[in-house]
């Protein structure tokens, strides 16, 4: 499930740890000698709004028309202005150089690990010196890799950027799914591969952008999510409703003329009586007998189960029994012969794992094998063909924990000695006795062990990421931070060993805050360009994550959404009063839904921060379910519509907060234009409103790009120029606030 407004856990990798710049190749921080003139002022069609009794001004109403031609251009202004900017910080293109010999010295990037039967093992790597991940299939323990999807190959052919979205292999092996999207849009076709040829097999299925692909139990048919075909002129709220399961063989793969089965949704089950946002997947098990039927909004976990037979998958209709609805709080499943293993916080607000037995599926029946932890919060669980393995968190480092059918509710560590954050890798199958462990801290190389059921370990050598040579000493803290009304906010402080805390150290807060998303501790050597020059880089598990469960995300969500900024704002503090940083030396970063933490932050207290990052964010948050993806997110953030939810929207609404005559930090919105989560009109309304209402004299840039989206997709390349500039433009801003008039 991946509409949310927030990148997935290798995606942050590099957007918020992985692509850190170097501060300077020289000692000195950069100067500017930037030409002279003030941004193109933004076309206004003011107007105002009456919502439940509330009259909401909109200075900028009319950038939410990306087609109109005045948008248009002044889009094309902006980006050419904000582009002359960057390009003449002193220093920007050594750290672009920094960044690529980083990346080159540490080795390959591998993400997306998955084990299939036959000793099968799938991935995603890009190779040194490589511009996009390719997917990848290792052939046995010791088997040369086969490079089976090449994306670069596309890129080069139409100059456009593409990407892997998913893949799912057959579990015969035989046979590939996987999409593939261009220019960042995610807007992926399904395609299959002969594996053994090396071929296509039939013609691509458009439309199919969730990664809700399954094998049936034989490998001769396969399910797919796909989004309807919408006529011209229908409103984009309508993308991704009505979503429909279908069903197609192999055999009909072959005969392009034959069409895929309806197999699950609100236009199929119309009995079933399913909600138009209940976007669904149909999902099997090698060795069961039976079919689940599971459905989200695509931005909370949560929804509804059904079950059936899989010797109904040939029926016309089927009858479909309901397991459970959105009030079971089921967050994960995982089918083993005739058992469905579930994930849910229903009387656990830290997680636990039930075991339900399918030849009766009454969720009373279900028997309890991983316990909600005394400690710490369950963040997800694997199914190995021995024991299920448990992933628990604890600050911002995770444990994994073994648990046996003997010993039904204890768990043991899997890898004791293994110290940091851990995370299982997927086997879907659940054939493998041992278990492949990622293990990753604030300043180690992550490596993937195998880990035996007596405990021991051993280097599986498939993460190839070492440190850099000849690069410095690093320490990590993780403090509990008191917020506005005493509740305590981890926070991580990473640096250099030894830096001297005399408050004027460039630093660095990220923050996030929704979905119950979580910082875990995670290792990348580019990162080290950052911290080499006395940066530091400061991560905030604000209310709104799920660092102490669901309570505390459930503190950061709708009405109870200012904690999320003002939890950042303390941690602010904090880095000021304990002298990593100063107001002059001080930036702040928020991704996608974290645009509402940095946003709310900065107009809240413009005054703590000297520059400030809005990375394809949520700014207008009364106006963003207007859009496609917006629609989807209201069960995260509220709806407008909604007298009750209404004033919370409007109070983290970042335009909305903006005031005349004020004195904001520097600020730089990046944005891909083919932005399908956060469209990129959220940047340009907030960008306009603050170029004409901050007098700081500071910059307000926008920095676009043709063919990105929200990150997904970008290649090397890519990622290396926008860490070059984030971090070029923040040093401008430091360097600013340190000068002596």
């Amino acid at each position: 499930m991946h509409r949310v407004i927030r990148p997935t856990r290798h995606i942050l990798a590099a957007l918020i740890v992985g692509g850190a710049a170097a501060l300077t190749a020289a000692a000195s921080l950069p100067a500017l000698a930037a030409a002279a003139g003030a941004p193109p002022a933004a076309p206004s069609q003011p107007m105002t709004e009456r919502l439940h009794g509330v009259s909401v001004p909109d200075p900028y109403r009319n950038l939410e028309n990306l087609k109109g031609p005045d948008t248009q251009r002044w889009l094309k202004e902006q980006g050419e202005y904000g582009a002359d900017q960057l390009s003449h910080i002193d220093g920007r293109e050594a750290m672009t150089q920094r960044i690529q010999a980083l990346a080159s010295e540490s080795g390959d990037v591998v993400r997306g690990l998955m084990r299939m039967p036959g000793e099968r093992t799938y991935f995603m790597r890009r190779k040194v010196g490589e511009n996009q991940m390719k997917l990848v299939m290792r052939d046995g323990p010791g088997g040369a890799d086969r490079v089976l999807v090449d994306p670069d190959r596309l890129s080069k052919a139409t100059g456009v950027p593409h990407a892997v979205n998913y893949f799912m292999p057959s579990w015969d092996g035989k046979t590939l799914a996987y999409g593939v999207s261009s220019g960042g849009s995610e807007n992926a076709s399904l395609h299959l591969l002969d594996i053994a040829s090396g071929k296509p097999l039939g013609t691509p299925i458009s439309r199919v952008q969730e990664s809700n692909i399954h094998w049936s139990p034989d490998s001769r048919s396969l399910t797919y999510n796909q989004l309807r075909e919408l006529p011209a002129g229908t409103p984009e709220t309508e993308t991704f409703l009505d979503t429909t399961v279908f069903v197609l063989t192999l055999d009909q793969a072959r005969r392009p003329s034959a069409a895929p089965r309806p197999l699950f949704g609100p236009l199929v089950n119309r009995a079933l009586k399913l909600d138009r946002l209940d976007v669904a997947e149909v999902l099997f098990a090698p060795d069961s007998r039976y079919m689940i039927a599971r459905t989200t909004d695509t931005t909370v976990p949560e929804g509804r189960l059904y079950v059936a037979p899989v010797a109904e998958l040939g029926r016309k209709l089927i009858a479909w029994r309901q397991i459970a609805s959105f009030a079971d709080k089921i967050t994960q499943v995982r089918l083993r012969g005739d058992t469905l293993y579930l994930q849910t916080y229903a009387g656990a607000p830290r997680g636990r794992v039930l075991a339900l037995p399918l030849s009766n599926p009454v969720l009373a029946n279900a028997v309890e094998v991983v316990p909600e932890p005394d400690a710490g919060v369950l963040k997800g669980f694997v199914l190995g063909r021995e024991a299920l393995y448990a992933e628990v968190q604890l600050g911002f480092n995770v444990r994994v924990r073994r648990h046996t059918g003997s010993t039904p509710g204890q768990g043991t560590d899997a890898a004791p000695a293994i110290a940091g954050s851990t995370y299982v890798a997927a086997d879907p199958a659940s054939v493998y006795r041992d278990a492949w462990v990622t293990t990753s801290t604030w300043t180690e190389p992550a490596r993937l062990m195998a880990i035996a059921s007596d405990g021991s370990s051993r280097d599986t050598g498939l993460l190839s990421t070492k440190r850099p040579a000849r690069t410095p000493e690093l320490e990590a803290s993780e403090v509990l931070v008191p917020s506005h009304d005493g509740a305590l906010v981890p926070l991580a402080i990473l640096r250099r060993k030894g830096l001297v805390l005399d408050g004027s150290n460039p630093t660095l807060l990220v923050g996030y805050g929704a979905y119950g998303f979580t910082f875990q501790a995670f290792f990348d050597p580019r990162s080290i360009a950052w911290l080499e020059r006395g940066g530091v880089l400061a991560f905030a598990n604000v209310r709104g994550s799920g660092a102490f469960g669901d309570p505390w995300y459930r503190a950061g969500f709708k009405a109870t959404k200012p904690n999320t900024w003002k939890d950042g704002l303390a941690c602010a503090h904090y880095l000021i009063d304990q002298r990593f940083a100063s107001p002059a030396t001080l930036g702040i970063w928020g991704t996608s839904a974290g645009g509402i933490f940095v946003g709310r932050a900065v107009t809240t207290e413009p005054a703590l921060f000297a520059a400030a990052i809005f990375d394809v964010g949520i700014m207008d948050a009364v106006r963003a379910e207007t859009s496609a993806n917006g629609i989807t997110n209201t069960s995260e953030f509220g709806s407008v519509a909604n007298p009750a939810e209404f004033p919370a929207l409007l109070e983290m609404s970042t335009y909305h907060q903006i005031r005349d005559a004020t004195p904001y930090p520097a600020v730089m919105f990046i944005h891909g234009l083919n932005d399908p989560r956060v469209d990129v009109w959220q940047s340009a309304k907030a960008a306009a409103r603050l170029q004409a209402a901050s007098t700081s004299g500071k910059p307000v840039l926008m920095r676009l790009d043709g063919q990105a989206g929200h990150g997904l997709g970008s290649t090397a390349q890519q990622g290396y120029s926008k860490q070059a500039d984030i971090y070029s433009f923040l040093l401008w801003q430091f360097a600013k606030a340190t000068s002596k008039p």
